[in-house]
């Protein structure tokens, strides 16, 4: 099975009290998923981002992002 693509969508500019203004990960967030090697570990981060985004709001453009990566990288996106 292919490994999914980090939930990083190339902005990478932490504006919103250390959250990414792009996907809302942190600095540690990112570091974290980079070490996750099971599929079900790394779908798990994906399921607690989405949350994370919801709470926070405005990532409404970050699915339609990551589905385009997931497409460019030739995986499944699994949101």
């Amino acid at each position: 099975m292919s490994k999914i693509p980090s939930p990083c969508i190339g902005v990478c500019k932490f504006k919103r009290e250390g959250h990414c203004i792009g996907c809302s990960m942190t600095k540690a967030q990112k570091s974290l998923f980079k070490k996750l090697k099971k599929d079900k570990h790394q779908h798990a981060f994906l399921d607690m981002l989405m949350h994370q985004q919801g709470d926070m709001g405005k990532y409404s453009h970050w699915p339609i992002a990551y589905r385009k990566r997931c497409e460019k990288k030739g995986v499944k996106a699994p949101i």
